[in-house]
């Protein structure tokens, strides 16, 4: 039986460059790691200490994305067909990891603040946290037009965000002790944030481990994909589908599609790679024409 491949690429849509948004990111961030663990030495703050340690946490996530977005960029060559793209994927997972480990030690420090609270420089910490507001809320601002379309990305940006979170809550709790005298204001504070920065990276997390498991990715309805491909001129029926994660912003799917009349011609192919870009954001699919219904051994996944 005869049969015709056809590799579509109707778009070619790489990941934006963010190397200006890394660099910039990683000085910013070195320079106030520096400054909050200076500060936290000088006034005997456990809290600045502690954070500026979750900071440098932060500088290796923002590296390791950087690495990765770079490895992505890598030409593929006959050892890697695809390239280094799935660095990416390991990238944001390697930061949901690093920031649920981040938020753990934090918790588990104003845990055991809240049964000895001791009195702190609230001054200085506010000072100091009002930095960190500015500096992870620029660093994040970087990021900002990339955290919908890259895993990768959005990992970068929610660490900064978490960050800047955390700056915010010791600035209040830093007001409100020099107001009120509490000093247990502090660890409830922080234990109150990490609870939220778990809850946003949780969704990081199963998203990225579901990728490095070849799931299919959140913008892809398989059934809708196959009722589509079902649907187009003298295609019979579609076997071997599979649509997968080549990185954290390229999908890639495979096919055959049963059609007795043989190659439409490849305007046809051309527009069915458009629509599958349009709709379910698949920027690298290959589909192969079968004449006639083919058993290949390849389970057939559950669509419902």
């Amino acid at each position: 039986m005869s049969h015709t491949d056809s590799d579509n690429h109707g778009h070619s849509h790489g990941p934006a460059t963010f190397n200006r948004a890394f660099a910039i990111g990683i000085t910013l961030n070195i320079g106030f790691v520096a400054v909050e663990a200076f500060y936290g030495w000088r006034v005997g703050s456990l809290a600045l200490l502690a954070d500026a340690g979750h900071n440098l946490s932060d500088v290796a996530g923002l590296v390791l994305a950087w690495v990765a977005a770079m490895a992505g960029g890598l030409t593929p060559d006959r050892h890697h067909t695809y390239g280094w793209r799935r660095a990416s994927i390991f990238a944001a997972f390697g930061n949901a990891i690093l920031l649920l480990v981040a938020m753990g030690s934090l918790a588990w420090e104003a845990i055991s603040r809240l049964g000895t609270p001791t009195p702190t420089e609230g001054v200085t910490i506010i000072a100091v946290a009002a930095v960190g507001v500015v500096v992870n809320g620029i660093t994040a601002a970087l990021f900002m037009s990339g955290k919908s379309t890259d895993l990768n990305i959005r990992g970068a940006f929610l660490h900064m965000i978490a960050d800047a979170l955390v700056s915010v809550g010791v600035v209040a709790a830093g007001a409100l002790y020099l107001w009120t005298g509490w000093t247990w204001l502090d660890p409830v504070a922080s234990l109150a944030i990490a609870l939220v920065i778990v809850i946003g990276t949780w969704g990081l997390f199963k998203q990225s481990l579901h990728l490095m498991f070849d799931g299919v990715p959140a913008s892809v309805d398989l059934a809708k994909v196959q009722a589509y491909l079902l649907s187009q001129p003298g295609v019979e029926d579609v076997h071997d589908l599979h649509v997968w994660a080549m990185s954290t912003s390229d999908i890639a799917l495979t096919a055959h599609v049963v059609m007795p009349a043989g190659h439409p011609g490849d305007a046809v192919f051309q527009e069915i790679a458009t629509a599958l870009h349009d709709r379910f954001e698949i920027t690298h699919p290959t589909i192969q024409i079968d004449l006639g219904c083919i058993d290949h051994g390849c389970a057939a996944p559950k669509l419902a």
